[in-house]
């Protein structure tokens, strides 16, 4: 229905008097909704937690790292790697105190000129540097890998979420594969697994270390999941087991003018079994990028043997679906693992929603696609995600017991599932497999 003013001028001024204050109302709430909140059908676990949230930014340095941008004729040189991290974590705060933080983020990737960076910010639901609470023990640490490219800011609707529920969350901005820094693609194929397991090293150290840094006391490293999106997930699954193939390494190697610097992240190199950390006890894969280029081979991935939650869009085309992560979920045959499906998706089954800034006329169309699934609500997305990932962490981080969140009909069209209001849970499927 399509409301027009009346053209009598007395009767536009009655109109405008008894309707601007509604317009002003809706105005004025228009931002009331943020990343992550609840919609209205949102599913049971994807509420906040009991805790109130606090933020802070920390830098690492991740020294004498191969510098692979540079390796010419078998040679590696090296350099400093900065990582500059995101960490959530439940806060000393007040019930009344204001929760309210504004992310710094871009449009636009670096060195592309018909999409150049545009400075934008959002805003989440945490409180900057607010003093964190002291748990009686140490909170369970996730660790939070974006796409290429993206941000730490990606999934903010997850993290944030996250932290509420007693976790530690720890997103990177994984250096030459952000926004603003966006670098030539064998950066981010030789670094991402290597600059999880350094973060999740920096961070047991500091949650350890007798000096009284954010960390310290509040962090248990030694119970960690790793969260990843697009190559966030082909990195988080290497790191926990899912070595690559002798094919990959070779790819790796024509397209870097002879360096062998992936090598060890092989699934047939004899340091690589020893280099995967017993201290990550899950994995949560969003549409992990990889297998449809051969990156795996099924030996490769019967080294995975962590808890795996992998989530895809049925048509993803970045990643693949029947070729790729399906084909992951088939064949990491040695670890028990689930595969939520958002039917007719594409690869965005991950990010925040678009924001207002991607909204506006004559920017390039990848800046709302960028974000947004063609098929679905990205809110909606955002609820299933941290309902799920709540009650897949919760089982394998805390013991928490969620099975029958789990325990489903894999065709969601058949019942309503567990958790779900009624008549909402459409469109999904969740296979589940236990190790052979």
């Amino acid at each position: 229905m399509k409301f027009t003013f009346p053209k009598s001028p007395i009767i536009t001024i009655i109109a405008f008097t008894f309707l601007s204050p509604i317009f002003s109302f809706a105005q004025e709430n228009s931002n009331l909704f943020l990343n992550g909140d609840a919609l209205p059908d949102a599913p049971e676990l994807s509420a906040r937690g009991e805790y109130k949230v606090g933020v802070q930014t920390l830098k690492f340095v991740n020294k004498g790292q191969i510098d692979v941008l540079n390796s010419k004729d078998g040679i590696d040189p090296t350099y400093d790697r900065p990582i500059t991290v995101e960490v959530w974590y439940p806060a000393n705060l007040t019930a009344e105190a204001n929760e309210l933080v504004t992310y710094d983020e871009v449009l636009g990737t670096n060195g592309d000129p018909k999409r150049p960076l545009i400075p934008f910010t959002f805003q989440g639901r945490a409180a900057r540097d607010a003093k964190p609470l002291v748990p009686d023990s140490p909170f369970p640490l996730v660790i939070v890998s974006h796409g290429y490219v993206g941000s730490r800011y990606l999934m903010t609707y997850l993290t944030e979420n996250i932290a509420s529920k007693g976790y530690i969350v720890v997103a990177l901005d994984h250096t030459e594969s952000t926004f603003r820094d966006a670098a030539p693609f064998q950066s981010t194929l030789l670094n991402r697994a290597k600059d999880v397991l350094f973060v999740l090293d920096e961070v047991g150290k500091l949650g350890t270390a007798s000096d009284k840094n954010l960390l310290a006391g509040l962090v248990d490293a030694n119970n960690t999941a790793i969260i990843g999106y697009s190559m966030g997930g082909y990195g988080a699954l290497n790191a926990a087991g899912a070595g690559y193939s002798d094919g990959a390494i070779q790819f790796f190697t024509g397209m870097t003018k002879g360096s062998n610097a992936l090598a060890v992240r092989g699934s047939s190199h004899e340091q690589y079994q020893s280099s995967i950390d017993p201290r990550i006890k899950a994995v949560v894969a969003f549409a992990p990028w990889g297998m449809k280029a051969k990156v795996w081979d099924l030996e490769g991935l019967k080294g995975l043997k962590v808890p795996t939650f992998f989530v895809a869009g049925s048509q993803d085309d970045i990643s693949g679906y029947e070729d790729g992560i399906k084909a992951i979920y088939e064949g990491a045959v040695n670890t028990e693992r689930y595969l939520l499906t958002y039917m007719n998706a594409r690869h965005n089954v991950a990010p925040n929603p678009p924001p207002p800034a991607a909204l506006q006329p004559g920017l390039h169309i990848d800046e709302y696609y960028r974000y947004a699934e063609p098929s679905w609500d990205q809110r909606r997305i955002n609820n299933i995600n941290q309902h799920f990932v709540t009650a897949f962490l919760g089982t394998q981080l805390k013991q928490q017991d969620f099975a029958k969140y789990l325990n489903l009909t894999p065709n969601s069209n058949e019942e309503t599932w567990e958790g779900f209001k009624p008549r909402s849970s459409v469109g999904l499927e969740l296979l589940h497999a236990k190790p052979e």
